[in-house]
């Protein structure tokens, strides 16, 4: 990635905040112009990056087409946010008669941290319930038009529920756990989050009272939830800017000591330390508005590794898929190292994982455990299909991506 283009995605992004315009003259190229757009596109944050230059006088210079182009695609997104936000908030006013505590979290919430709230784009909507409130909830989604994305599976035993509006625009992930339960390398993570319905807080969204995690809580979430992309192929820059943001907004209300403790308990107070880092080099964290303690000051995280990392991985790292199927070697480092035993980057260790982690995704092995070679075997054969052919989706592109991310692991003392 060209190291100008993605120092003018980050001096974009620190001047959306506030509201603030890039005031570049001259000097970029059409080429370089839609190289910055497409990088927008991957990290979704296109129209926070139109905002800041399109009076920009070096913007004047591109083609009246390719700025029509991206100006209408900005204004889809835009009108398209505004729309699923009205979705949600009438959907929500109705949960709420019912006596439910919905609590809302990540987009919704960090969307209003931002001067222009919708040019903050969201995939989709996480809501977390309580589990006893699972079959009321669902009954009043189901009444509403919103549909399984996925019918197959038994939505009351699973963790986490994904619908979409038939005829709407609306995509809701509706958590009864903020982490999957069954992952050995963060499942653990949800023991933090055990009270939050009793600490929850509200917040007016459009003129609407929502539910949401306290500040301590929801800021600990945001950098969990990042640390869970990290740990598998990546984060985009901006969950970093949502951390930054959230931090400078409440930073006198959150409660640092914990946050840190918690992070230190997962063997994440380094990495933590290294979006701060980033933050105050490249964006625009302020120590003293968000009330940055001395504790996380000495940890002497550099972020610029991460950064490089994050900035090549996209909003989820599925920037390719050489990369998603990286995720495969770092998940199992992590799952080794809590074993106690060495991490490894090779390939192997994530094609032959233990019985545990194979009766998951294949059920046979759990009634006749002799038949994990069986699995083992069906794993690679679906990994190779996988990886043959598509352009960005190569093996061996992956077993590399994999050992350096293991590198970056280490780096940031996540696993020894």
């Amino acid at each position: 990635m060209e190291h100008k283009v993605s120092d003018r995605l980050l001096e974009t992004l620190r001047c959306f905040p506030e509201g603030k315009q890039a005031e570049w003259e001259t000097g970029i190229s059409a080429e370089e112009w839609m190289e910055l757009f497409r990088l927008a596109v991957q990290h979704q944050v296109l129209p926070m990056v139109y905002e800041t230059v399109y009076k920009c006088p070096a913007f004047q210079t591109l083609p009246e087409d390719q700025k029509a182009m991206v100006r209408q695609r900005v204004i889809w997104q835009v009108m398209l946010q505004e729309r699923k936000t009205a979705e949600f908030l009438e959907l929500y006013r109705k949960l709420l008669k019912e006596n439910l505590t919905p609590v809302v979290v990540k987009g919704m919430i960090c969307r209003k941290l931002y001067k222009n709230p919708d040019y903050r784009v969201s995939g989709d909507e996480d809501v977390l319930i309580p589990w006893e409130q699972f079959q009321a909830c669902d009954r009043i989604f189901r009444e509403n038009a919103m549909e399984y994305l996925e019918p197959e599976k038994e939505a009351e035993k699973e963790g986490e529920v994904p619908y979409m509006k038939q005829g709407g625009a609306l995509h809701i992930e509706l958590h009864k756990e903020l982490f999957p339960s069954h992952s050995e390398a963060y499942g653990d993570f949800n023991r933090f989050f055990q009270d939050v319905f009793q600490r929850k807080i509200q917040t007016k969204v459009q003129g609407v009272m929502v539910y949401t995690m306290c500040h301590t809580d929801h800021l600990l979430y945001l950098i969990f939830h990042a640390f869970k992309h990290f740990l598998h192929s990546g984060f985009g820059i901006r969950q970093v800017c949502d951390i930054i943001m959230y931090a400078n907004t409440y930073g006198a209300e959150i409660d640092w000591e914990y946050l840190y403790q918690s992070c230190r308990k997962v063997h994440a107070e380094n990495f933590a330390a290294a979006l701060f880092d980033i933050g105050e080099k490249t964006l625009n964290f302020d120590r003293d508005k968000a009330c940055y303690p001395a504790i996380w000051q000495r940890e002497k995280a550099d972020g610029d590794a991460l950064l490089e990392d994050l900035l090549d991985g996209g909003v989820f790292g599925d920037s390719n898929m050489s990369r998603k199927h990286s995720s495969n070697i770092t998940l199992q480092a992590v799952s080794e190292d809590k074993k106690g035993k060495k991490a490894g980057t090779s390939l192997l260790a994530s094609l032959f994982p233990d019985r545990a982690y194979m009766e998951r995704g294949y059920a046979y092995v759990k009634k006749y455990p002799f038949l994990l070679p069986v699995a083992w075997g069906s794993r690679i054969g679906k990994y190779l299909k996988e990886t043959r052919g598509a352009e960005g989706n190569d093996a061996r592109e992956s077993i590399e991506i994999g050992g350096r991310r293991v590198e970056l692991l280490k780096k940031y003392k996540v696993i020894r």
